[in-house]
């Protein structure tokens, strides 16, 4: 007898496949789906098809899966509530113009970080970890590290039971190594990537505080070893506090940052 899926699991696997193809903004091939999803071929092509009907996902001349035009409707009624972007993008564009590195904003969805928004700097030796729309576990990322390291008490350990194999697909983040780069970053105020990603790719973040002094959002600095490590890391640390605490301000937070 062939198990059907409940309701509540059909949501959960609909909501996996839209994030899965709104983190590839080029497309995503089917194949890549499936594997990323942990459904079945079948299971996997059958929902999307589903969603393409709907206008929620399209497919491109070759064949790779797309956003559709339904989620832009849905994206534009719901930007009324969740308008931090353009709130953020003045003070992005200023973070990116004084530093010359690449500047994200990103924003904590459940156990994931988002990134919104992304500016280019004008140091021509770019890092492309990042970009608008992909999402990122927690402790993975600096401003991954920031939306763990300034969580409400307890957190952090309910986080690692729920994510046992979190260095298995991300070498490097074993819990005890994540919870000395969590404490790093309380001490320092910001976070720091040392490359874990991608080698020779580094990244910055600090908070952005809500007025309950939770971390919602993150602003972080992406760019090349050369340039956020040494001396001027302290630097692009002062600069980057400045910028989270200007946004903070300006999001109805506290801006409690040193």
């Amino acid at each position: 007898m062939v198990e059907t899926p409940s309701g509540t699991q059909v949501v959960s696997r609909v909501a996996a496949l839209l994030r899965i193809v709104a983190a590839a903004p080029a497309g995503v091939p089917t194949a890549s789906v499936v594997e990323a999803s942990g459904l079945t071929r079948s299971t996997a092509h059958r929902l999307l098809s589903a969603l393409r009907r709907e206008g929620l996902l399209d497919q491109d001349a070759a064949g790779n899966w797309i956003t559709g035009p339904e989620l832009f409707i849905f994206g534009t009624a719901a930007s009324a509530r969740f308008d931090v972007v353009a709130t953020a993008r003045p003070v992005v564009r200023s973070l990116a113009a004084r530093t010359g590195e690449s500047v994200f904003l990103s924003v904590r969805r459940g156990d994931e970080s988002v990134c919104l928004l992304a500016e280019e700097g004008s140091f021509p030796v770019r890092s492309h970890v990042l970009h608008e729309g992909i999402r990122l576990p927690l402790g993975v990322a600096s401003a991954g590290l920031v939306f763990l390291a300034f969580a409400p008490e307890g957190e952090v350990g309910d986080y690692f039971r729920r994510h046992p194999d979190l260095a298995t697909r991300f070498p490097g983040h074993a819990e005890e190594d994540v919870r000395r780069r969590l404490r790093q970053t309380v001490r320092r105020g910001f976070a720091v990537n040392p490359g874990l990603l991608v080698e020779g790719s580094w990244g910055i973040g600090a908070p952005v505080l809500e007025a309950s002094g939770r971390a919602t959002w993150a602003l972080s600095v992406t760019g090349i070893e050369p340039r956020l490590a040494g001396p001027r890391q302290a630097e692009l640390g002062r600069e980057l506090l400045a910028h989270a605490h200007e946004l903070s301000l300006l999001a109805g937070g506290r801006g409690r940052h040193a």
